[in-house]
This record gives structure tokens, sequence and C-alpha cells, in this order.
């Protein structure tokens, strides 16, 4: 009778799970670990003539020499936007990436261009920033960046063949440097947040303040789903990262 019994409740676990399809565990993975600081990266290398062509293209005027400013709008809300108009800024290309953009299967550049509007401030990020996609030497998207002048990451998450860029864009002030981080498309040639991250770095490590924190974000994919995970450290040269919150730092 007891062999019978154990007979019988081993047959319950293969009973359960007849006729169902196994579950598959599917792992996150790690989109951008803003811990890791890569002091291995490259500043972007553009031709003169490269400038020439998309600066042409985006701007009516512009100037190529900060020394000719000579922009004496009010300041405001529409300062910057007047000095643009006035073709008074010293535009640069600050980074450059390559994909589909604006639809599948194109073959396009894309570039951040920091706008330096004259007289811009510390205050004014030193101007604003846009992003710039050409086909070729044809322009097909021209947009407002909302400041963000690095692209660190390119992916194609719903693989829908449409690229999605992962953007930053950081301050310096009294030795604490903050950076801040969103993922956006530019399907059809226009700016779309997928999602706004916050603050992804805030390092005071460098203003020899007590108490100072290296704090840094880890941004995970796992199956569509994009989570946050925020980590702090000590000012020490190896850091030991401790979790302390989830979700978008403000």
């Amino acid at each position: 009778m007891m062999k019978m019994i154990i007979f019988l409740l081993a047959l319950i676990p293969l009973a359960t799970v007849h006729g169902q399809k196994p579950t598959v565990q599917t792992d996150r993975e790690v989109l951008f670990d803003f811990r890791v600081n890569d002091e291995t990266t490259s500043p972007v290398k553009i031709t003169a003539a490269t400038q020439r062509m998309v600066l042409s293209k985006v701007f009516r005027k512009y100037l190529t020499d900060a020394n000719r400013c000579n922009f004496q709008g009010e300041l405001g809300d529409d300062y910057l936007a007047a000095a643009r108009k006035a073709g008074q800024m010293v535009p640069s290309i600050s980074d450059v990436e390559t994909g589909s953009f604006t639809a599948p299967g194109q073959t396009q550049t894309l570039y951040i261009i920091d706008v330096s509007e004259c007289n811009a401030s510390h205050a004014d990020n030193f101007g604003t920033k846009r992003v710039a996609i050409f086909a070729g030497q044809q322009l097909v998207a021209n947009v407002d960046a909302d400041f963000a002048r690095n692209v660190i990451k390119k992916v194609d998450l719903n693989s829908d063949g449409v690229d999605e860029l992962l953007m930053t864009t950081g301050d310096m002030a009294q030795g604490t440097l903050t950076e801040m981080a969103s993922l956006v498309s530019f399907q059809n040639g226009r700016r779309k947040v997928i999602q706004d991250f916050g603050s992804v770095v805030l390092d005071s490590c460098a203003s020899g303040f007590p108490h100072s924190t290296s704090e840094a974000s880890v941004i995970y994919v796992s199956d569509g789903k994009i989570t946050q995970e925020n980590y702090s450290s000590g000012c020490t040269k190896r850091k030991r990262w401790r979790l302390v919150s989830r979700g978008k730092k403000e």
C-alpha cells in the first residue's frame, strides 16, 4: 500500500503540467550601465566639408567664429530663438550615428548639432541642440533635441526596423557631474520620447565636499519592458555599489 501511495504522489506533478507549454524564463539584458565609466571613447571626427554641408542645409545663415558674435537681443524666453533667427550662432556637430531612424530599411546619418547661440550662458546649457538626419546629402529631418547632445546606444527594441537612440545630456557645476538620459525615436521625422530616465549620473566626488557620493543607474530590458535601478557608492577608487531605488530619478 505504501509503495502505491508514493507512486501516485510521484504522478501528480506530471499530471499537472501535462499538455501545457513549458514556461521560458527570459533573463533581463542590460541596455546601459552608467556605473561603468568608459574613458576610452574617442571624440567624433567630422571633416570640414561634411560640417559645411550639414550646417548649410540646417541653417539659413550662421557664424563660423564666436568672435564675430554681435547679437544685442533682449534676454528672455525667446532670446535663443531670436539669436537663431538673426544667424547669430556658431554651430558645430557634436555626435554622429548611422542607421534607419525615420523609417525601416533606410540608410541614414544622424548628426547632433551644438547650435551655440551667441551669448548663450551656462544657464542656457550654452545653447540649444538639434538633430539633423540625412539620406546621403538630402536632409530628411531637422528637430530640436531638447538639449541632448550625445548618442550612447542605438537599439531596435520592438524589431520594427527603426532604430531608437539612448541619448544623454550632462552638466558639471562646482565639481558635481549630472547626467540625464532618455530613449527617443525619430520615426516619421518627429522626436518621440519613449522613456525618460531622469538623472542617471550624479557624482559629487570631484567637489571635495564631505559625504560626497557617486550615484549611477542601470537600464534593463526584459520582454520589451524597460526598467531602471539606481545605485550609490562612496568616493573610493574601487566602487562598492549598493541598490538604493528603482524607477526614474528626478
